[in-house]
């Protein structure tokens, strides 16, 4: 590049031709080449230039992002690398590319240097030797300073810095000396843009001024107290705006200031600071005093309002409260009336019980003077007899409707699904005949070439063997028509026992109640086959005879869910029971 500085092109051949770890010494070099006592205002920006052409800065802001500890000279190389950057940006104007230079690569510089700042202030603070905390503390004030010096030359870099979330860090902090610097920092950077505490985010700025006012509640320091005390007359006179916050966020501030710093050797800043904010609050007192009389102007007016139309909605305010009151006293009263009847009710239901249970007392005592001595047991064997046949006929009547309901909904379920499967078959079976056939396609004929190899092959071919291909091929024949007879019987089977159930099931769907069965409808459930009639008299007679056991012998069988009677009450050899037309194999 035509008129390039030789030292900056010397150094740029050096670093592209050295190791990693020591380039940080050699961007040192760069130090000496901007602080040449030769150079005039316009050479020192000449050298930036091709400094950045080059990519040295970028070297620089790379090296910063590394771990410290591992550099020649570890934290002081990069206190002096972080001033280097600074005045590398500062004065520098990039014509090719600005938008990257000023968005991305300057907001990236100072967030390299506010974390090489964190780390500074947290090595300080761990620190127990004398000089490891005066070299900490030095080096912390170098990255600040050219923390200052880069946002003093670019103002828009300002707002980056209030709102990057390390500088609040470093911000926040109890140690007197760091916080001091900080302040100072934050002090330049009013001095730089007054106008910064608007353009950053409301909780920024909320955060920044609680800091503040922590420092000067929570601290004795005149040194912490000074620095606080100035910030905040800083931040007062720049904006009323801001007065007016101080003011309504921190109500004790003016008693804090006027009791506990008075007299700590910074009283004209303390008292200016108070003078602006007891300005403030008088004003808004006489404000407030215009509002005040504003609001209870309005209160009065709708009260006013409110009043009139309340008087005008009361007779039909009263109308409608008497008629809730009407109606609630009416629902007491019925409510009322239900309970006394519900008791009534209640007692009328157990006097009929003690009477019941007196009559049945003295019908037993009466029956037992009736009977004689040695029948006694067997009469009281017959009645709980009776008394377990009662309560076995109520429990099977309510298992018999509660499986009904339970199964009513199913079968008709399963009915509609009857109606669908044969109307579906019924419609695909009228596709299948509607189809037309397929169009004759003639086999397409041998070509010469596989003329020749076919004759060529049953010349070679004995006539034994032809004979034997030729009776395998008609066994096999005879075999797959038999095979397809048999599967075309079993289908036709499969479809007369299936519309045999469909007819049965059917059959059973609509079949009549009990009470309404007449001789025909009985006629469609009887079988013509005698054995099978025989075997089903059979096995109605074992169920009555079952249902006929004393209750004694039930007593295992009253709460299954699936059959009443046992499988082995039943003889094997009803199992080919014809119910309802079909046979159970």
């Amino acid at each position: 590049m035509a008129g390039t500085d030789p030292q900056v092109l010397a150094l740029a051949a050096q670093i592209t031709e050295s190791r990693e770890q020591d380039i940080p010494l050699l961007l040192l070099k760069l130090k000496g080449i901007l602080s040449s006592p030769s150079l005039g205002c316009e050479e020192s920006n000449k050298i930036k230039q091709d400094i950045y052409d080059y990519g040295l800065t970028q070297y620089c802001l790379l090296v910063l992002k590394q771990d410290h500890s591992q550099l020649h000279g570890a934290w002081a190389t990069a206190a002096q690398l972080a001033e280097i950057l600074s005045h590398c940006c500062v004065g520098l104007e990039v014509k090719e590319d600005p938008e990257e230079f000023y968005r991305k690569f300057l907001p990236s510089v100072i967030d390299s240097l506010l974390v090489l700042g964190k780390r500074l202030q947290a090595r300080f603070i761990r620190a127990i030797k004398d000089k490891e905390k005066q070299d900490f503390l030095h080096w912390f004030q170098t990255v600040t300073d050219a923390i200052c010096w880069l946002f003093g030359g670019h103002i828009q870099l300002a707002a980056c810095v209030l709102q990057n979330d390390r500088f609040l860090q470093l911000l926040i902090t109890d140690d007197v000396e760091t916080a001091i610097v900080m302040m100072s920092v934050l002090h330049n950077i009013l001095r730089v843009n007054s106008s910064v505490l608007l353009q950053v985010e409301e909780e920024t700025l909320h955060s920044v001024l609680d800091e503040l006012v922590y420092k000067l509640s929570s601290t004795t320091n005149p040194a912490v107290g000074s620095a606080a005390t100035k910030l905040l007359l800083l931040v007062a006179k720049s904006c009323k705006q801001l007065v007016q916050l101080l003011t309504a966020r921190y109500k004790g501030l003016k008693e804090l200031l006027s009791k506990q710093w008075t007299g700590k050797g910074f009283d004209r800043e303390v008292n200016q600071l108070l003078d602006l904010l007891y300005l403030e609050q008088s004003s808004g007192k006489g404000e407030m005093q215009k509002q005040h009389e504003a609001a209870c102007v309005i209160q009065a007016a709708w009260r006013g309002f409110q009043t009139r139309k309340r008087l005008k909605k009361l007779p039909q305010a009263v109308v409608t409260l008497q008629r809730s009151f009407r109606a609630k006293r009416e629902q007491e009263l019925q409510h009322l009336t239900k309970q006394k009847e519900d008791e009534a009710l209640k007692l009328q239901m157990q006097l009929q019980r003690q009477r019941a249970m007196r009559l049945f007392h003295e019908r037993q005592l009466a029956l037992l003077e009736v009977v004689h001595a040695s029948q006694v047991n067997k009469y009281m064997q017959e009645m709980e007899e009776k008394s377990a046949l009662t309560i076995q006929r109520f429990w099977r009547g309510y298992r018999a409707r509660r499986i009904f309901h339970q199964q009513k909904q199913s079968l008709k379920e399963y009915k509609a699904a009857v109606i669908i499967q044969r109307a579906a078959c019924k419609f695909l079976e009228k596709r299948r005949r509607r189809r037309p056939l397929s169009p004759w396609k003639e086999p397409r004929g041998l070509t010469d070439e596989q003329r020749l190899a076919l004759q060529q092959k049953a010349s070679q071919m004995s006539e034994e063997r032809s004979k034997e291909l030729h009776v395998q091929a008609q066994a096999k024949l005879a075999q797959f028509l038999l095979r397809n007879r048999l599967d075309q019987r079993a289908a036709q089977r499969r479809e007369a026992l299936l519309a045999q159930v469909n007819t049965d099931v059917e059959l059973l769907m609509n079949a009549p109640g009990l009470a309404e069965t007449t001789e025909k409808d009985i006629g469609a459930f009887m079988s013509r086959s005698i054995p099978v009639a025989t075997k089903a008299r059979q096995a109605h007679n074992t169920m009555l005879k079952h249902t006929r056991w004393p209750w004694w012998k039930k007593l295992g069988d009253e709460f299954m869910e699936d059959d009443v009677i046992p499988d082995d009450a039943i003889n094997t050899e009803l199992e080919t029971l014809f119910i309802g037309g079909r046979k159970s194999f």
